[in-house]
């Protein structure tokens, strides 16, 4: 599959996300990525009447999360990039890709340092009927417009 361009979220840390390490607490990461998230999908799907918007107003559930962390994170106040993209497209739902980066820091000249790799499953959720929902071809059509590779995990469980 060829990649879709990623979508480019500026995340701002917080000072309560360090660890007594100093560096950006492991579970933090989530919250990272679900306020990425958060921003991409109201580009997706929420601006200005683009993309298909009953993917939010119906509802979408977190079912699983897969996170690879390559390096600590410490605080600083300017924002990390997340990239992500769609990397799955099921019937009942699809997968988020990430990579936490910040290109103002470079390890070798054009190649960001890489914080954590990640990949979140999403369930469609009615919760009108308070049930799982299948997915609707115009909602298909919205999320194939991202759709690009899995994530580039250096060892993947499933």
């Amino acid at each position: 599959m060829t990649q879709t361009t990623p979508y480019a979220a500026h995340v701002s840390l917080r000072w309560s996300d360090m660890d007594a390490y100093a560096h950006i607490n492991n579970v933090q990461f989530l919250r990272l990525l679900e306020d990425a998230r958060v921003i991409a999908f109201r580009d997706w799907f929420d601006a200005a009447g683009a993309g298909d918007k009953s993917l939010l107003d119906e509802g979408v559930l977190v079912s699983r999360h897969e996170i690879e962390y390559r390096r600590p994170l410490g605080f600083r106040h300017e924002p990390v990039e997340i990239q992500l993209w769609v990397s799955r497209i099921g019937g009942a739902g699809f997968d988020v890709a990430y990579i936490v980066t910040d290109p103002a820091a470079s390890d070798a000249p054009g190649e960001p340092p890489v914080y954590a790799v990640a990949e979140t499953e999403l369930a469609l959720y009615d919760f009108a009927g308070a049930s799982p929902r299948r997915m609707r071809p115009e909602e298909r059509a919205s999320l194939e417009s991202r759709l690009g590779d899995r994530a580039p995990f250096r060892r993947r469980k499933r």
